[in-house]
């Protein structure tokens, strides 16, 4: 795919992202998405849609706005040959997010060579990657670990 049509497609997904009803709830906004899918950079505002008990960021909203992205992200630069899934995450809250937080996503071309590598057999391939989620000064407020599910489609699988 040119590079033209992959910035239109991260625009696109973009400004999806930003128009979906949960997200909206929630108080997340996708500010930027690179034209090669390989950063992502995330704000959520505290408001009283995503406030819990103790006027603090609710664990759940800090693990929504984190969730979708490095998948998208793989699917995007592996292209339709592979599959792939979210398969396990975990978050760990260091501290309450009492404000706006950020969370940045990146992947680089290693991970993608490595993933190609990994299920060129026909094998599946199941990368960890973290991401974290600070408030406006920097302080770390949730780190989070995804791991996703990589294979071939089928079709392209070697026989064995």
């Amino acid at each position: 795919m040119s590079s033209g049509k992959m910035a239109r497609r991260a625009r696109l997904l973009r400004f999806g992202l930003n128009l979906y009803p949960p997200y909206i709830g929630a108080g997340v906004r996708v500010r930027h998405i690179s034209p090669d899918f390989r950063e992502v950079r995330v704000k959520m505002v505290l408001s009283w849609f995503n406030r819990n008990y103790v006027g603090t960021q609710f664990g759940g909203s800090l693990y929504s706005m984190t969730d979708p992205f490095f998948m998208l992200m793989l699917m995007e630069n592996l292209g339709r040959d592979y599959i792939v899934w979210d398969k396990a995450a975990n978050i760990e809250f260091i501290t309450p997010g009492k404000g706006p937080v950020y969370a940045e996503f990146r992947i680089d071309q290693q991970l993608l060579d490595e993933a190609r590598e990994r299920t060129a057999d026909g094998g599946k391939f199941l990368p960890r990657l973290h991401a974290e989620v600070r408030d406006g000064e920097g302080t770390l407020v949730a780190r989070v670990q995804k791991t996703l599910y990589i294979r071939l489609k089928p079709r392209l699988r070697k026989a064995g």
